[in-house]
């Protein structure tokens, strides 16, 4: 008797300690009693009934990702592609994420499957390989608001990966190696314009400046005559003066205005006239000569 006693005991207290329950961190438990939603047990120690109440749900609230398998879709003008996309996402309310749909996470990948079709069949080819930010968010929108009543929070879908037919794939390799070529000549047709420019820019510099060495070779030389001219004169003016002041015969001055001559005619002046006194003094001085 004491030990059936000491057994029912043992049972009770086993009982009682099965109704602990100790959630983890980052999770909630969803409780039921007798079949219906009773609470939602944040982390920490808690304590529920046994046999009346029960764990019905373990639920994670940290976020997740979901990775689906590829997906045709057919965009505007007719192109079958392949893509596949990454949701992240997280349970906000864990009784309706316990309650509001069968199997969330298929859910989830059937209404992103069908969004995405809907979305890209709006779109060509183009734009869809160039507009990924935009499907992103077009999607993202879409999933948050169609998940609330399931009690999940969609922060973010990302397209994976936009997998062309292979031929669509060759003719974009194939046009993207003609834009490289293309750009590559225009490259070096710019290349040879500058080329071409300078070059031009230098001889035109370089005639510049033997224009301008020209230029002032001649002035140079011009005020070297000019110098020289004057030179001359003064000298020719001093000559005068020192024969004034030495109060010259006459006939002196005529024979030094006839040597001036001279030098002025000497194989540069191709007619010079000369004064009657001059050629009289010339003439004496030529039969004086023939005298002697």
């Amino acid at each position: 008797m004491q030990a059936i006693v000491i057994g029912l005991l043992i049972l009770f207290a086993i009982i009682l300690v099965s109704g602990i329950k100790f959630v983890p961190q980052a999770q909630v438990y969803v409780v039921e009693r007798f079949g219906i939603f009773k609470a939602s047990l944040n982390a920490g120690p808690h304590y529920i009934i046994p046999f009346f109440d029960k764990v019905a749900k373990k639920v994670s609230i940290k976020e997740q990702v979901a990775d689906f398998k590829p997906q045709p879709v057919i965009t505007k003008d007719n192109v079958t592609m392949q893509i596949d996309t990454v949701v992240f996402y997280q349970v906000t309310l864990p009784k309706l994420f316990a309650y509001g749909v069968e199997r969330p996470l298929a859910a989830i990948e059937n209404l992103t499957a069908t969004t995405l079709r809907n979305i890209i069949g709006d779109l060509e080819l183009d734009s869809t390989l160039t507009s990924r930010d935009v499907i992103n968010t077009k999607i993202t929108a879409i999933l948050d608001e169609a998940t609330d009543r399931w009690g999940i929070k969609v922060n973010r879908v990302e397209l994976k990966n936009i997998l062309p037919p292979r031929e669509i794939q060759d003719a974009m390799e194939r046009q993207m190696k003609a834009e490289r070529e293309r750009r590559e000549k225009i490259l070096q047709a710019e290349g040879e314009k500058k080329s071409q420019i300078l070059v031009a820019e230098g001889e035109k510099e370089s005639k510049i400046l033997r224009a301008e060495g020209d230029k002032q070779q001649k002035i140079l030389q011009a005020q070297g005559e000019a110098e020289s001219i004057m030179l001359v004169q003064r000298a020719l003016a001093d000559s005068i003066m020192m024969l004034n002041d030495a109060d010259a015969a006459e006939s002196v001055i005529k024979i030094k205005s006839l040597e001036a001559f001279a030098k002025a005619a000497d194989g540069q002046a191709t007619k010079i006239i000369i004064p009657s006194e001059i050629q009289a003094l010339a003439g004496l001085a030529a039969s004086v000569k023939e005298s002697i």
